[in-house]
């Protein structure tokens, strides 16, 4: 992939605005299937300009107003806020305290800085192939509850365009529910508890609540690979004191000996397993089990949520599809059955697909009248790019979607039926 020159983006964003941006697709899923009266003309919408100047309470009449809007004002960034009780782009002509926000989809945010106190590869904004496994255990922990804990079917997974990713939760329930109700799926999904200034940042009691034997039970699978090979999170007394710091006192003594004469962080987490489990067996002891090896592994590899971004209806999130300008790359759906295979390092910049695009269109020319509409070209015009699986990806999401909601109506009506 090549690389990306941000002194290059405002010409690159024209293109893409005029185009490459999937917005049939991109206004089929805010419309909602048109169920709701003036539900996406009472979305907000705010843009980020050049020089960071940043603009709220955006909103469209429809697909052609959005498009129109955003191929005048090429935004760096585009966030996606709420649906309110009247138009936001009026918002300053309502009575005071009548404008409100009244849904929008449940959105969690993971970014990789939260995890800078247990990733030995990167720190800030930087990512590797080696700590991006953090992420595929969030993706796998948060989207499984999700599904199975809550019973949420519309799920959208997306890729920031640098060093996270990003949840919408999409059923017509989920958008309904108030800021309490998110704080609690928020709490419920959340381990790792504390600042800087904490050292032990999860506890575990006797009794493991199901959600954490299953999330143990993800996290076993990529445990090894990640944390002791890549990360080698016993490699040296530096990091292994850290870990020694989370044990009970009365084995840490035991544990440094044995951990210097091993080799590997493979070796010495054997011997921590071991440690831990000889504790249990202490009647005594109350402070360690197979819980501690899992408090160990929960505080390096459980997801970190943002919990504010969860809670608030009125937040405004990224939105999929919008590019990052710090990296190029555009914020892209991802495809949970291939998740492993996930690579952000290859999803296409902003630089790449116009560079796809010039090319064919060169070609293309020779061969086509010229007097062929934008409309009809730029329909076409994605799917000649390495955007168009991301937007494949986009469109299943949306098929399951109409799948449900037409479910539902035939429900509704069959139920009126027998009345």
């Amino acid at each position: 992939m090549e690389t990306f020159d941000p002194t290059e983006l405002p010409e690159l964003l024209k293109l893409y605005y005029r185009r490459l941006f999937p917005y049939s697709q991109y206004y089929r899923w805010l419309n909602y299937g048109g169920v709701i009266k003036n539900y996406f003309q009472h979305r907000e919408f705010s843009f980020t300009l050049k020089d960071d100047i940043y603009i709220r309470y955006q909103s469209f009449n429809n697909q052609s107003d959005l498009e129109k809007e955003m191929q005048k004002m090429n935004p760096y960034k585009i966030d996606i806020g709420a649906v309110y009780s009247h138009r936001p782009n009026q918002h300053n002509t309502v009575k005071l305290g009548a404008f409100q926000a009244q849904e929008k989809e449940l959105v969690f945010d993971i970014d990789m800085t939260d995890y800078d106190d247990v990733r030995r590869c990167c720190s800030s904004a930087d990512i590797c192939p080696k700590c991006w496994t953090l992420m595929t255990m969030a993706i796998r922990i948060i989207d499984r509850a999700l599904e199975e804990d809550f019973g949420f079917k519309h799920r959208l997974w997306v890729y920031s365009g640098r060093r996270g990713v990003h949840c919408w939760v999409c059923d017509e329930s989920v958008r309904k529910l108030s800021s309490a109700v998110r704080s609690g799926i928020v709490e419920y999904l959340s381990l790792v508890k504390g600042g800087q200034d904490v050292k032990k940042k999860v506890h575990l009691s006797e009794k493991i609540h199901p959600f954490i034997r299953k999330s143990i039970n993800i996290i076993n699978k990529y445990f090894e690979d990640y944390a002791l090979v890549n990360q080698d999170i016993l490699e040296n007394k530096e990091s292994w004191d850290k870990i020694l710091a989370l044990v009970p006192e009365t084995i840490r003594d035991e544990l440094q000996q044995n951990f210097q004469k091993s080799h590997s962080s493979l070796q010495r987490w054997e011997h921590l397993k071991k440690a831990a489990s000889k504790c249990q067996n202490n009647i005594k002891n109350d402070k360690c089990g197979p819980w501690l090896e899992w408090e160990i592994m929960l505080q390096y590899c459980f997801p970190r949520l943002d919990i504010n971004v969860s809670k608030g209806i009125n937040h405004l999130l990224k939105s999929p599809f919008s590019v990052h300008p710090k990296t190029g790359r555009i914020s892209v759906p991802i495809d949970l059955h291939k998740l492993d295979e996930f690579d952000p390092f290859t999803v296409p910049t902003i630089s790449f697909i116009c560079h796809e695009l010039d090319a064919i269109s060169t070609n293309e020319d020779k061969k086509e009248n010229e007097a062929e509409s934008d409309i009809k070209h730029r329909t076409r015009d994605y799917k000649k790019t390495s955007l168009a699986p991301y937007v494949k990806v986009f469109e299943c999401f949306l098929e399951n979607l109409d799948k449900s909601r037409k479910g539902e109506l035939l429900k509704k009506s069959d139920l009126q039926k027998d009345f």
